[in-house]
């Protein structure tokens, strides 16, 4: 059953699948998780995939649902991406299903990605090159790169500052500078059919994401990570300006609640016909929902 996008509300896109159903949690990426849990205020306990989805449905939000592959830069066992697949298309009303293929995986995570596209549904990838612990246009990863343009799908890249790894010692061994936003314009050259979803609002570099959404027909920015009461004025700026149909909704759940995420988006200035192409239609566009 295919997205009728006259029955949701919004499409959030940037919702994690963090534990499995069929795993145990994976003991490294538990002690990132109480981090981040502190860092957020967001309760420890991380729901399962078919939690996440009643509770999308029960809002009658559409999402975008993926893990994070950091296998190499911190050594977690990821969940895996064909579970997210599995239970997306049992949900496919609602559930739109990305994948993380850890850069360092070159041709064999190109293969993946392509199997993935092919055989099981996947419409899109998501990349955390801190916690991969690696540049977005290091070359190992283009290899998966070529695979995302070849289909014309979107990706996602973590831009900004990390609330994985905050507060713990050496931040957990995460380097802050491969979120940098600008790293990720060589990609948006290389790779000009991959549409680029940079997460987050890119603090402390906004302005450098903003340019780039700005300069590139490819790249978005979807404000997941933050609540929109924090946002630098400049992204309320654009979004009414400029950027109009470059912003996506995104609540980076479970550490977020989208409803809380909305319910402060009502209130920060956005304007009347603007609000609703950040929660649904530039999504939608993007996404190829319509």
């Amino acid at each position: 059953m295919p997205i009728d996008l006259s029955r949701i509300s919004a499409i959030d896109v940037h919702v994690h699948a963090e534990v499995s159903c069929h795993d145990p949690e994976d003991p490294v990426m538990g002690q990132y998780f109480d981090a981040a849990s502190t860092y957020f205020k967001a309760p420890r306990e991380r729901p399962k995939i078919p939690e996440i989805i009643e509770l999308y449905r029960a809002q009658q939000i559409a999402f975008c649902l993926f893990t994070v592959d950091c296998e190499s830069g911190i050594g977690a066992k990821r969940v895996s991406n064909y579970e997210v697949a599995e239970y997306a298309a049992a949900n496919d009303d609602i559930c739109i299903p990305f994948a993380s293929i850890d850069p360092h995986k070159g041709k064999l995570g190109a293969r993946e990605a392509r199997d993935l596209i092919e055989n099981h549904g996947v419409r899109g990838f998501k990349f955390h090159h801190i916690m991969q612990d690696c540049l977005p246009a290091d070359r190992m990863g283009y290899a998966i790169y070529e695979v995302i343009n070849h289909y014309k799908l979107p990706a996602i890249f973590h831009t900004g500052h990390s609330g994985i790894g905050t507060g713990m010692r050496g931040g957990g061994g995460a380097r802050l500078k491969y979120g940098q936003p600008i790293l990720v314009d060589d990609v948006a050259v290389d790779f000009p059919d991959m549409k680029i979803i940079l997460a987050h609002p890119s603090w402390p570099w906004v302005d450098e994401s903003l340019s780039m959404a700005l300069h590139k027909e490819n790249v978005f920015i979807d404000l997941s990570g933050w609540s929109p009461k924090y946002f630098a004025p400049q992204i309320i700026q654009y979004a009414n300006t400029q950027l109009r149909k470059k912003m996506l909704f995104g609540s980076d759940f479970p550490l977020i609640h989208p409803a809380k995420w909305i319910e402060a988006a009502r209130a920060v200035g956005f304007k009347e016909d603007v609000l609703p192409l950040i929660m649904k239609d530039n999504a939608a566009r993007v996404l190829g929902l319509g």
